[in-house]
Protein backbone atom coordinates (compact mmCIF):
# COMPACT_ATOMS: atom_id res chain seq x y z
CA UNK A 1 0.00 0.00 0.00
CA UNK A 2 1.25 3.17 -1.21
CA UNK A 3 2.21 5.85 1.47
CA UNK A 4 0.15 9.64 1.36
CA UNK A 5 1.79 12.88 2.80
CA UNK A 6 -0.55 13.89 5.72
CA UNK A 7 -0.25 17.28 6.77
CA UNK A 8 -1.08 18.86 9.80
CA UNK A 9 -5.11 20.03 9.37
CA UNK A 10 -6.17 16.79 6.81
CA UNK A 11 -9.15 16.08 7.33
CA UNK A 12 -9.66 12.15 6.80
CA UNK A 13 -13.51 11.80 4.85
CA UNK A 14 -14.16 7.63 5.44
CA UNK A 15 -16.72 5.91 3.36
CA UNK A 16 -17.50 2.73 4.86
CA UNK A 17 -19.19 0.07 3.43
CA UNK A 18 -20.78 -2.05 6.65
CA UNK A 19 -24.86 -1.79 7.36
CA UNK A 20 -24.13 1.59 9.75
CA UNK A 21 -21.85 3.29 7.64
CA UNK A 22 -24.10 3.00 4.51
CA UNK A 23 -26.86 4.11 7.09
CA UNK A 24 -25.20 7.21 7.58
CA UNK A 25 -24.05 8.13 4.33
CA UNK A 26 -27.65 7.64 3.12
CA UNK A 27 -29.29 9.36 6.07
CA UNK A 28 -27.40 12.68 5.74
CA UNK A 29 -27.40 12.79 1.62
CA UNK A 30 -27.74 15.79 -0.21
CA UNK A 31 -28.17 16.40 -3.78
CA UNK A 32 -27.56 19.92 -3.64
CA UNK A 33 -24.39 19.49 -1.84
CA UNK A 34 -21.01 20.25 -3.50
CA UNK A 35 -20.06 17.70 -6.43
CA UNK A 36 -18.25 14.44 -4.47
CA UNK A 37 -20.22 15.10 -1.54
CA UNK A 38 -23.79 14.68 -1.73
CA UNK A 39 -23.38 11.30 -0.59
CA UNK A 40 -21.09 12.27 2.45
CA UNK A 41 -19.06 10.53 4.38
CA UNK A 42 -19.50 7.86 7.20
CA UNK A 43 -16.67 8.86 9.53
CA UNK A 44 -14.36 11.86 10.03
CA UNK A 45 -10.81 12.05 11.39
CA UNK A 46 -7.93 14.84 11.72
CA UNK A 47 -4.57 14.56 11.37
CA UNK A 48 -1.93 16.54 13.69
CA UNK A 49 2.33 15.54 14.16
CA UNK A 50 3.41 13.60 16.89
CA UNK A 51 7.04 13.29 17.77
CA UNK A 52 7.59 14.02 14.19
CA UNK A 53 5.17 11.85 12.38
CA UNK A 54 1.52 12.46 11.26
CA UNK A 55 -1.21 10.95 13.60
CA UNK A 56 -4.78 10.39 12.90
CA UNK A 57 -6.95 11.63 15.64
CA UNK A 58 -10.61 10.45 15.91
CA UNK A 59 -13.69 9.69 18.02
CA UNK A 60 -14.68 6.22 17.74
CA UNK A 61 -15.52 2.83 18.85
CA UNK A 62 -15.47 0.66 15.99
CA UNK A 63 -11.45 0.43 15.51
CA UNK A 64 -9.76 -2.88 17.18
CA UNK A 65 -6.15 -1.49 16.63
CA UNK A 66 -4.56 0.00 20.09
CA UNK A 67 -4.37 3.84 20.21
CA UNK A 68 -1.08 5.18 19.31
CA UNK A 69 -0.93 7.60 22.30
CA UNK A 70 -2.79 5.61 24.95
CA UNK A 71 -1.32 1.78 24.26
CA UNK A 72 -4.58 0.08 24.30
CA UNK A 73 -7.47 -0.51 22.37
CA UNK A 74 -10.05 2.49 23.45
CA UNK A 75 -13.29 3.92 22.78
CA UNK A 76 -13.92 7.22 22.13
CA UNK A 77 -10.70 10.02 21.31
CA UNK A 78 -7.98 7.82 20.01
CA UNK A 79 -4.89 8.10 17.70
CA UNK A 80 -3.29 5.99 15.42
CA UNK A 81 -1.01 6.33 12.14
CA UNK A 82 -2.79 7.21 9.43
CA UNK A 83 -2.12 4.24 6.50
CA UNK A 84 -3.44 1.89 9.28
CA UNK A 85 -6.16 3.18 9.32
CA UNK A 86 -6.71 3.49 5.86
CA UNK A 87 -6.00 0.26 5.04
CA UNK A 88 -9.14 -0.51 7.46
CA UNK A 89 -10.83 0.83 4.74
CA UNK A 90 -9.15 -0.26 1.71
CA UNK A 91 -9.75 -3.85 3.39
CA UNK A 92 -13.37 -3.38 3.74
CA UNK A 93 -13.92 -2.30 0.53
CA UNK A 94 -14.57 1.41 0.99
CA UNK A 95 -11.98 4.33 0.65
CA UNK A 96 -10.83 7.73 2.50
CA UNK A 97 -10.37 11.21 0.45
CA UNK A 98 -8.16 13.35 1.59
CA UNK A 99 -9.75 16.97 2.53
CA UNK A 100 -6.19 20.02 2.84
CA UNK A 101 -7.26 23.18 4.35
CA UNK A 102 -6.86 25.84 1.37
CA UNK A 103 -3.82 28.66 0.65
CA UNK A 104 -4.28 31.52 3.34
CA UNK A 105 -6.31 28.60 5.68
CA UNK A 106 -3.38 26.56 6.19
CA UNK A 107 -2.02 26.18 9.31
CA UNK A 108 0.43 28.62 10.80
CA UNK A 109 3.53 26.97 12.99
CA UNK A 110 1.96 28.38 16.51
CA UNK A 111 -1.58 26.81 15.01
CA UNK A 112 -0.04 23.12 14.52
CA UNK A 113 1.32 23.55 18.15
CA UNK A 114 -2.33 24.48 19.30
CA UNK A 115 -3.65 21.56 17.36
CA UNK A 116 -1.37 19.47 19.37
CA UNK A 117 -2.04 20.24 22.60
CA UNK A 118 -6.05 20.36 22.17
CA UNK A 119 -6.17 16.93 20.72
CA UNK A 120 -2.77 14.87 22.66
CA UNK A 121 -2.64 17.19 25.76
CA UNK A 122 -6.32 17.74 26.15
CA UNK A 123 -8.79 15.57 23.87
CA UNK A 124 -6.90 11.97 24.35
CA UNK A 125 -4.84 13.05 27.54
CA UNK A 126 -8.60 13.41 29.39
CA UNK A 127 -9.64 10.14 27.92
CA UNK A 128 -12.40 11.56 26.09
CA UNK A 129 -15.37 9.34 25.20
CA UNK A 130 -17.74 8.57 22.75
CA UNK A 131 -20.86 10.35 22.18
CA UNK A 132 -23.08 7.80 20.98
CA UNK A 133 -27.02 9.79 21.51
CA UNK A 134 -25.21 12.77 19.74
CA UNK A 135 -23.78 10.69 16.81
CA UNK A 136 -27.37 9.22 16.49
CA UNK A 137 -29.21 12.90 16.76
CA UNK A 138 -26.57 14.82 14.96
CA UNK A 139 -27.98 12.99 11.61
CA UNK A 140 -31.81 13.48 11.91
CA UNK A 141 -33.81 16.25 11.58
CA UNK A 142 -34.24 16.92 15.75
CA UNK A 143 -31.35 19.18 15.61
CA UNK A 144 -33.09 21.02 18.56
CA UNK A 145 -32.87 18.26 20.42
CA UNK A 146 -28.84 18.38 20.72
CA UNK A 147 -28.01 19.32 24.07
CA UNK A 148 -24.89 21.76 24.31
CA UNK A 149 -21.37 20.39 23.30
CA UNK A 150 -19.56 18.61 26.13
CA UNK A 151 -15.85 18.00 25.11
CA UNK A 152 -14.60 15.27 27.25
CA UNK A 153 -17.65 13.40 25.27
CA UNK A 154 -17.60 13.23 21.52
CA UNK A 155 -18.35 11.60 18.59
CA UNK A 156 -16.12 12.17 14.94
CA UNK A 157 -17.92 14.98 13.38
CA UNK A 158 -18.29 16.70 16.43
CA UNK A 159 -14.54 16.07 17.55
CA UNK A 160 -13.09 17.79 14.10
CA UNK A 161 -15.68 20.87 14.17
CA UNK A 162 -14.72 21.51 17.90
CA UNK A 163 -11.18 21.68 16.75
CA UNK A 164 -11.53 23.53 13.64
CA UNK A 165 -13.55 26.31 15.24
CA UNK A 166 -11.00 26.71 17.77
CA UNK A 167 -8.82 27.26 15.39
CA UNK A 168 -10.51 29.80 13.51
CA UNK A 169 -11.54 27.34 10.70
CA UNK A 170 -15.45 27.42 11.01
CA UNK A 171 -17.75 29.61 12.59
CA UNK A 172 -18.50 29.05 16.34
CA UNK A 173 -21.69 26.89 16.68
CA UNK A 174 -22.90 23.77 18.54
CA UNK A 175 -20.32 21.15 16.91
CA UNK A 176 -22.62 18.85 17.83
CA UNK A 177 -24.70 19.86 15.14
CA UNK A 178 -21.99 18.30 12.32
CA UNK A 179 -22.75 14.99 10.99
CA UNK A 180 -19.60 14.04 8.82
CA UNK A 181 -21.50 15.16 5.42
CA UNK A 182 -22.33 18.30 6.86
CA UNK A 183 -18.84 19.40 8.42
CA UNK A 184 -17.04 18.50 5.39
CA UNK A 185 -19.81 20.16 2.89
CA UNK A 186 -19.76 23.25 5.08
CA UNK A 187 -15.70 23.14 4.66
CA UNK A 188 -16.05 22.82 0.99
CA UNK A 189 -18.66 25.66 0.30
CA UNK A 190 -16.65 28.38 2.49
CA UNK A 191 -13.32 27.15 0.76
CA UNK A 192 -11.94 26.39 3.32
CA UNK A 193 -10.47 22.91 2.67
CA UNK A 194 -10.75 20.85 -0.99
CA UNK A 195 -10.31 17.28 -1.67
CA UNK A 196 -6.92 16.42 -2.57
CA UNK A 197 -6.77 12.81 -2.55
CA UNK A 198 -8.98 9.95 -2.72
CA UNK A 199 -7.27 6.60 -1.17
CA UNK A 200 -9.21 3.32 -2.65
Amino acid sequence: MEAFDFQTGDVAACFGTDAAARLITLGTASPLAPRGLRLGPSHVAILCEHRGMPLWVESTTLCRHKCSVRGKPTAGVQAHTPMLRVGDYREAGGRVDVYRLTGVNRLSGEERRLLHRILIGHLLGRGGRYDLPGAILSGTRLLRLLPGAKLNELFCSELVAAVLMRLGRMNHANPARFHPARLLRDLVRTGKASRVASLR
